[in-house]
């Protein structure tokens, strides 16, 4: 439909206008940014399929709610198994399709110099215009943001004194500490893997990279199962296995599906910092006898700090929101503040939830204000 649409206005008569109007020109040069919309929209796909928090809150009926559903409480792990196989086929649909979007586009610019036509800048909105575009840009914001934090504002300001300031601070501590390790983890295989990338560029190499950047895409609930049915098959087939044991009551798989799902996030801010240091650094450091973990730790380090230290405040964030893993695999008595929220919500309890609630929204904000600043100094 978008694509007819934007072939119903871009008509010859419309192009061969020098003066057109706005709709023309939205039509006839805004198609690169339709495509980059398209890979996008399948992006939110992904989150919207590997959600559970508010699905089961609401009582909808999706992939994720009754892979757990089967998992949980029915005690059928072949349906569990069922649900999450057809749930992966469809993120590897979405992913194909969001690398055919990928595959067209095409970028060119020119940083420091401005538009030479006049037709390419921007056009500032005045009256009824520009009232329109504040109430579609604001809305969004305040409907999905602000009056949500004002309403969980309320009961923290109404009893301050009644809320579980103990339990909040094991809370942040155990959220603290599985986020800190796996974004420690996450970052040391990204940048393993994308300086192997650079220096040997093998079919392997590649094929390892490509499997990696992968990971983000499979819900967090199908890798649940893609662990514990393993690990099922072992206890039974060896009852004397301690492999259970380590899985399940102590931080080895929740670390495990951690780094499964959110290293390609530290992959990808690692590799965009590979693409800003020049090959010829490395050629020039070659002659010069620095070769491997030198190579590595005196020419790439320095020029990889900042990139480096956003993968790992991205990974830390991401972990920290992470509920359908942490939910099934977090050990005995470690309770994070994505599984305490939402068991709180589950419960009705809003008023007891908004204080884990509101600290997960400001750590989610750090990574928003840093783009915020990226994109000003741009």
């Amino acid at each position: 439909v978008a694509s007819s649409w934007f072939s119903m206005v871009t008509n010859s008569s419309c192009v061969s206008s020098m003066r057109s109007s706005p709709v023309c020109r939205l039509g006839t040069h805004s198609r690169p940014v339709v495509v980059a919309g398209a890979s996008g929209v399948a992006l939110a796909l992904m989150e919207t399929l590997a959600d559970f928090g508010v699905a089961s809150y609401f009582g909808i009926q999706t992939f994720t709610a009754g892979i757990y559903k089967a998992w949980l409480s029915m005690d059928m792990p072949l349906a569990a198994a069922q649900l999450a196989t057809m749930l992966l086929a469809i993120v590897a649909l979405l992913l194909w399709l969001e690398h055919r979007a990928q595959r067209r586009m095409r970028f060119a610019s020119q940083r420091g110099q401005r538009a030479g036509s006049a037709e390419a800048q921007p056009v500032r909105l005045v009256g009824a215009r520009s009232l329109l575009a504040v109430l579609v840009c604001g809305l969004p914001v305040l409907f999905g943001f602000v009056l949500p934090v004002l309403f969980m504002l309320r009961p923290l300001i109404g009893g301050w004194e009644d809320l579980p300031w103990a339990m909040f601070v094991q809370w942040s501590r155990n959220s603290v500490w599985l986020a800190g390790l796996s974004a420690l983890l996450a970052t040391a295989l990204a940048l393993v893997l994308a300086f192997a990338l650079r220096t040997r560029p093998s079919a392997v190499t590649r094929g390892v990279v490509q499997l990696a950047s992968l990971g983000y895409a499979v819900p967090g609930a199908v890798i649940v199962v893609g662990l514990l049915l393993p690990v099922g098959w072992v206890q039974a087939v060896r009852p004397e296995s301690s492999v259970g044991y380590w899985i399940t009551a102590t931080a080895l798989g929740i670390v495990w599906a951690y780094m499964v799902r959110f290293t390609a996030v530290a992959l990808q801010s690692v590799q965009s910092g590979y693409a800003r240091v020049p090959a010829s650094l490395d050629d020039s450091a070659r002659m010069l006898g620095t070769t491997g973990a030198g190579l590595a730790a005196r020419v790439h380090w320095p020029l990889l700090k900042r990139s480096t230290a956003a993968a790992a405040l991205l990974v830390f964030v991401d972990v920290m929101k992470e509920l359908p893993a942490t939910l099934v695999l977090r050990p005995f008595n470690s309770d994070t503040l994505a599984v305490v929220t939402y068991q709180l919500a589950r419960d009705e309890r809003l008023g007891e939830a908004a204080l884990p609630a509101l600290t997960l929204v400001l750590v989610g904000l750090v990574p928003v204000i840093m783009l915020s600043r990226t994109l000003r100094q741009r």
